[in-house]
């Protein structure tokens, strides 16, 4: 599948066109950020571990029966995906509590 057009850049990826007008290609990053993007940093590797982890969960997700813009994972940096509306939903994981969530529940940071 060729690269073709520019469409996105955020955080942890980048977007960009295919010659199939109905697929997208995901090329992930090796940049960090921390404190809402006042730090930033990059990491050799953390690119293909997001799409690792990211290409085994939608994997999961359609074992189960639902349906994802997913394809195929296909080198350490790069998914095909289907074209599709975005939905702005962030889901933020974490083990122990820090920054915006410790805020926003009136906890201490380091809670495990």
């Amino acid at each position: 599948m060729e690269k073709k057009d520019f469409l996105y850049e955020g955080k942890a990826k980048k977007i960009f066109t295919t010659d199939d007008p109905s697929l997208c290609l995901i090329e992930y990053k090796n940049s960090l950020t921390a404190f809402n993007a006042l730090k930033k940093d990059s990491i050799e590797g953390k690119g293909r571990l997001n799409n690792l982890i990211s290409s085994d969960l939608f994997e999961f997700l359609k074992k189960k029966g639902i349906p994802t813009h997913f394809v195929e994972r296909l080198d350490d940096l790069h998914q095909l995906v289907k074209k599709v509306t975005i939905i702005p939903i962030e889901v933020v994981v974490r083990n122990i509590t820090t920054g915006t969530l410790c805020k926003r529940l009136g906890v201490e940071e380091g809670l495990r």
